[in-house]
């Protein structure tokens, strides 16, 4: 029986588009079918690139038998956790609220009115390692289902109540001062792994978000130790094996404290953030890796994700054909000696093994290791080991690459364009600005209705059908202002401008300026979710709070600066208690409370010499969060550019903050003081 998957946007459903189970997408038809054949619904959650998604699927949503008492029993319901982050936070919430933990693939028992009362994540074919197996699991439910429905009844009630319950602690609507950044620093440097860099144990995710507030809160305050946790983590991941050595790019996290051996799958959204991070660690002390890792990551990101449509795709899977037609996470990426010997011979592969630490014994699976740059105190030669690095390259291509999930997602892209904007005006690479500028063309076209609304997901040129959420506004503007700021169009600063408008009219509880992730105007789901802790992504809260206090400090915008600040009152009440899960929410703050700075830039012409000197000494300042505008003197591109004349004939610089202006200046290094004190 064909299922109802065959025309979805999304790589993920897709996948499951011929499984013999009759699956629905999320839909009011297929809660429908639940009242009217009166069975329960199963909801499986999961991704593209989701190792575990894809072995459940094989052993049990490709098994007939297994098919056959899910279509007989069960409404099948699949959901693509990457295009409704909406159904799949009210879900996990509450499986975690339950099993104490939560992950993918999330397997969820529901009522025809979308009420849950039971849960899991994978369930294997056979009973093994305490877990029932997937039958016993249907079985079970289907029993209770039919014989014990007040029971079911009762208790879907109760975690539907429990979940209502359970409200965000906001912390006030006032944003965090000195006093909680510092609290909020002495909590991560207590978690802090000074050994390998990063924070907590295995597995370790990369701190994207954190490294981010270190820096701005060093730039703002001097604090070496701050400099010095943000440095040592962003080089011990970059020499580890959680980033690609031959290609560029970062795999989703290392499984063991080390970061040694990643789980190999590689995220758009973690590639944006970690090559604008790089970026800034450049920025602020000029590191030779810094500057090689954020190049090497941009270019990673459009050679291997961008879309024909010039937007940038999610994911690439961990897993991919071993050359035995085994599918294996990790064969892309992994070498063994004798793999070495054979793309370059006896002299080179002991070369690079010594130079990639790559051992007999291997430090992966089956004798294969994990490229990395263990070595510190050998000298290599630096035109042998490009050769190798290119030669190795070249024989990994000849290799089956992973999968590719080609839907371009808002948020991710927003975060793309801020990172490849920024990466390209600090290192001279105009292509790299044009693939933002490319990315950036791609969501007005498709994502954005004629009220810019924002869809939330595309694929091929084809918007999907669901809304956008939070995180979407929030990481599009955010990426707007970026370009903004790196090309002088002062057209991104009005798309931000309208998204913004958005969120003020759609996603603020007026009362208490907190935000909800989707809209007043969205499908009503069990619970409207709300979640302000930064985890892979900025969530949709501090994204939101970061782009309303830069476009405020481009426009001077009261309502959009009153909201952000209102916003920070949960990073007042999170920053000192939970600092790694509220990362960019505090790297905002250090924003708010260092202005931030308002950077005028005017010239007779962008394509004056003095003028792009001025205008990139002030792209490269450190002080937190900082807005720059650039145009003609008298130019209405921007609002920070009125009443801002030439000095004497001369391109000048701006810099304000907190209703306080200094002195224009021509001179690149007043300019270059006046953004790093």
């Amino acid at each position: 029986m064909p299922n109802r998957l065959a025309h979805e946007t999304s790589p993920y459903l897709l996948q499951h588009a011929d499984n013999p189970v009759d699956w629905w997408p999320w839909s009011e038809e297929a809660f429908e079918e639940a009242r009217r054949s009166d069975r329960p619904v199963l909801l499986s959650v999961g991704y593209s690139s989701c190792h575990w998604c894809h072995v459940m699927a094989h052993e049990s949503f490709e098994d007939e038998a297994t098919a056959d008492f899910l279509n007989a029993h069960f409404v099948n319901v699949k959901v693509d956790r990457e295009e409704r982050p909406d159904v799949d936070a009210v879900y996990m919430e509450a499986v975690q609220a339950a099993t104490g933990q939560g992950g993918w693939p999330m397997t969820v028992f529901l009522t025809p009115e979308a009420e849950p009362f039971y849960f899991g994540t994978y369930f294997p074919p056979a009973p093994r390692h305490g877990m029932p197996s997937f039958r016993q699991v249907l079985e079970g439910v289907r029993s209770a289902w039919t014989d014990r429905r007040d029971e079911v009844a009762e208790v879907a009630g109760k975690i539907v109540r429990d979940l209502a319950g359970r409200e965000i602690s906001y912390g006030g609507t006032e944003a965090p001062g000195e006093q909680e950044l510092a609290q909020a620093l002495l909590g991560l440097t207590r978690e802090y792994d000074p050994q390998r860099g990063g924070f907590g144990g295995a597995p370790k995710f990369p701190p994207s978000m954190v490294i981010e507030f270190l820096l701005r809160h060093h730039a703002r305050t001097g604090a070496e130790g701050a400099l010095q946790m943000a440095q040592d983590t962003g080089e011990r991941m970059a020499r580890g094996g959680i980033y690609d050595q031959l290609g560029g790019g970062f795999a989703r996290y290392s499984v063991d404290r080390d970061w040694v051996v990643p789980h190999f799958e590689k995220m758009l959204y973690d590639n944006a953030l970690l090559c604008r991070v790089y970026a800034h660690l450049w920025r602020a002390t000029g590191s030779d890796l810094a500057r090689r890792v954020a190049l090497e990551t941009a270019d990673f990101m459009v050679r291997e994700l961008r879309t024909e449509q010039g937007g940038f795709a999610s994911a690439l899977d961990a897993d991919s054909d071993d050359g035995t037609g085994r599918h294996v996470e990790g064969a892309y990426y992994v070498w063994t000696p004798g793999q070495l010997r054979e793309a370059l011979g006896d002299d080179d592969a002991e070369l690079a093994a010594r130079y990639f630490g790559v051992t007999e014994e291997g430090t992966f699976e089956e004798g294969a290791s994990v490229l990395q740059l263990p070595q510190r105190d050998e000298v290599f030669e630096a035109g042998r080991i490009a050769s190798v690095r290119q030669r190795l390259l070249e024989r990994r291509a000849s290799r089956p690459a992973p999968g590719r999930d080609d839907k371009v997602v808002a948020a991710w892209n927003g975060l793309a364009i801020a990172a490849l904007a920024e990466t390209g005006a600090y290192f001279d690479r105009p292509d790299l600005v044009e693939a933002a500028v490319g990315a950036a063309d791609l969501l007005v076209r498709v994502h954005f209705d004629d009220q810019a609304r924002l869809t939330r997901t595309s694929k091929d040129g084809r918007a999907g059908a669901n809304a956008g959420v939070l995180e979407d506004y929030g990481d599009v503007a955010e990426g707007f202002l970026a370009l903004a700021s790196v090309t002088g169009e002062g057209v991104w600063l009005d798309f931000a401008g309208f998204l913004l408008d958005h969120v003020l009219a759609r996603f603020v509880d007026e009362e208490s300026g907190a935000l909800y992730d989707t809209a007043a105007d969205a499908e009503r789901l069990i619970r409207r979710p709300q979640d302000p802790t930064d985890n892979a992504v900025p969530s949709g809260w501090s994204a939101a709070a970061g782009a309303l206090l830069g476009y405020a400090a481009h426009t001077g915008s009261e309502p959009h600066r009153r909201a952000a600040e209102r916003a920070l009152g949960v990073v007042k009440a999170l920053g000192p208690r939970v600092p790694r899960f509220i990362g960019w929410g505090l790297a905002v703050a250090e924003a708010l409370l260092d202005g931030p700075r308002e950077v005028a830039v005017v010239g007779p012409s962008l394509s004056d010499e003095a003028t792009k000197t001025l205008h990139r000494t002030a792209l490269l300042g450190t002080a937190p969060g900082a807005v720059v505008a650039v145009g003609a003197a008298e130019s209405d591109e921007f609002p920070l550019l009125a009443d801002r004349p030439l000095q004497q004939g001369a391109p000048a610089a701006y810099v304000c903050r907190n209703f306080t202006c200094d002195a224009p200046t021509t001179d690149p290094e007043r300019l270059r003081e006046a953004l790093s004190s």
